[in-house]
């Protein structure tokens, strides 16, 4: 539902205010993010109860094989299940039927989830290099068959979380963080099988160095993005250019002469909202309604704006 409000300064003649509604109501919208939050809700379940499993398992043999490197990866792997739990919580509160003074529903919720999940992941890297370093000043002794085998399972749990979590919504920034945390483990995964290797046949237990600041090279990449593009959510930034949507506008319906104060934000994932300020030439004023209707419907299908609010100005 696309509601125009027609706003004119005391200086200019009356007009009844009017709400215009067109053909795409915002429930269609709202149920197409219900299917996606469905589909969402069993990945995350499924990846939630492997991921715990193989978490389980990594903490036993870890200290079985008194592996340093197979337990780290196990706490890693338990911050990727807890980023899971949090991604799923997120979507079955925004699920929710939110009351009237939540105006635009729980779904920030899954933004917010994203940006802690973020977080957690930065946190993951510095334990990785903190274990890598441990590991190097303290080598110690250790079960490389058994830990190998297990970190090999670990490998192959993570590419199936990952296989699982593609089902979903990728597009969602929720998801997203627990994929790349998902992701994270799986590289850490590799990092650990190579080192081990490395030093199985050359006893160089520098190489955890190197392979950590690798590792933590890349999902620090990873981290970044998902952090950068939930704060500017949160932040309620543009997620389109201004100026190309002010020139798109202004060159698709040639009776706008210009529009500006200008705001787009996003609620969630593909949801903008906006609100500007139309100029239009008084001998056009009775085709404001007409006006309104093709800046509404061109604005949705170009750039998935759902939610419109233009005031109107007329030039003297």
């Amino acid at each position: 539902m696309h509601t125009c409000k027609i706003g004119l300064n005391s200086h200019q003649p009356k007009i009844k205010e009017h709400h215009h509604h067109h053909d795409h109501p915002e429930h269609d919208h709202e149920h197409h993010h219900h299917d996606h939050r469905t589909q969402d809700k069993k990945v995350l379940k499924i990846a939630l109860a492997i991921t715990f499993v193989t978490m389980i398992a990594e903490f036993v043999f870890g200290f079985l094989s008194n592996s340093l490197a197979l337990i780290s990866d196990a706490i890693h792997m338990f911050t990727h299940s807890f980023a899971l739990i949090i991604s799923l919580v997120a979507i079955i509160i925004a699920s929710k039927k939110a009351p009237l003074d939540k105006t635009f529903g729980y779904y920030r919720v899954e933004v917010l989830a994203a940006f802690v999940n973020g977080l957690t992941i930065i946190l993951s890297i510095v334990w990785i290099l903190y274990e890598a370093v441990d590991r190097y000043f303290n080598p110690g002794v250790i079960d490389l068959k058994t830990a190998g085998i297990v970190a090999i399972v670990g490998l192959i749990v993570n590419i199936v979380t990952g296989v699982i979590l593609m089902q979903g919504d990728r597009e969602n920034v929720n998801l997203k963080s627990a994929f790349i945390h998902m992701l994270s483990d799986a590289l850490s995964s590799v990092a650990i099988i190579i080192g081990y290797v490395v030093i199985y046949y050359t006893s160089w237990y520098f190489i955890d160095i190197i392979l950590a600041l690798l590792v933590a090279f890349v999902i620090g990449k990873w981290a970044f993005t998902v952090l950068k593009q939930s704060t500017n959510t949160l932040m309620e930034s543009s997620p389109l250019d201004i100026n190309e949507v002010k020139k798109f506008i202004e060159k698709k319906h040639p009776q706008v002469l210009d529009i500006h104060d200008i705001h787009i934000w996003e609620i969630t994932q593909d949801m903008y909202n906006m609100t500007a300020h139309i100029l239009i030439d008084k001998e056009d004023i009775q085709a404001y309604e007409k006006i309104l209707h093709d800046v509404n419907h061109s604005l949705e299908d170009k750039y998935s704006i759902v939610h419109v609010i233009l005031q109107l100005e007329f030039k003297k």
